[in-house]
């Protein structure tokens, strides 16, 4: 059976390679960062601070010249603080994002077989992480999970100002790196930011139907509920594609 060949292998995170559950509603979420404010010198009303937040993200999404707008949620957290007079330095802003993260996550692990895929599949093609992720939030995590280190490049919305599916955010890599985008596959757990995305810029996906895909998506994407290296291997090698 003839292989196929790829210069380089664009992966999602989130769905992806983690298996991620979070909840930014949960009222406890709110009473805990408004007491980490309070604690820096900037009280809040839970319930207010919620609005503050949510208001903040729209204002600056809404002054995105992109497609696809993708914010620093750094910059809100910052705007937080300063709407009660406190001007903090970039560890507290730091600090407050992941403690954030952290009380709002209720599941972060690997999927099976995540690390040894990666490093197999970078002993013959460039592997990229190509994520709509929030740097303050994702380094850590990378960290935590032993990937800091698992691919050649790492691309994260909040950096770039736009996120998938807009063509632009996947140009980067293929400028980057001076790629076809014919010899590239993106691997990812979301049809329409994933799979329509790569499309956008002529490149192939694998579209990998997780439990945080969206719900309606097609069949035709296969069902992995857990990373499965031999099956996932054998898919970007030809057996599937």
């Amino acid at each position: 059976m003839t292989s196929i060949s790829y210069d380089a292998i664009l992966f999602d995170l989130y769905g992806t390679l983690v298996d991620i559950r979070t909840d930014e509603s949960d009222p406890a979420l709110w009473r805990d960062t408004a007491f980490w404010y309070a604690q820096n010198g900037a009280p809040w009303d839970p319930n207010a601070l919620r609005e503050a937040y949510l208001t903040e993200v729209r204002r600056l999404e809404a002054q995105s010249p992109a497609a696809y707008p993708e914010i620093d949620l750094g910059c809100v957290f910052f705007a937080l603080y300063q709407q009660k007079g406190v001007t903090p330095d970039a560890q507290t802003v730091a600090d407050t994002a992941w403690r954030f993260r952290q009380t709002s996550t209720r599941r972060l692990r690997l999927y099976a077989g995540a690390r040894p895929l990666l490093h197999l599949l970078r002993q013959s093609s460039k592997v990229i992480l190509l994520s709509n992720a929030q740097r303050l939030f994702t380094v850590p995590e990378l960290e935590l999970l032993g990937l800091k280190d698992a691919f050649d490049r790492i691309y994260l919305s909040s950096d770039c100002g736009c996120k998938k599916p807009d063509p632009a955010f996947f140009r980067l890599p293929l400028q980057s790196f001076g790629l076809d985008p014919k010899r590239c596959i993106m691997v990812g757990n979301d049809p329409y930011a994933d799979a329509a995305g790569a499309k956008s810029v002529d490149m192939r996906s694998l579209c990998i139907r997780s439990a945080i895909s969206p719900q309606n998506a097609p069949s035709d994407c296969y069902d992995l509920m857990r990373m499965d290296l031999r099956r996932v291997q054998r898919i970007l090698t030809g057996c599937h594609l």
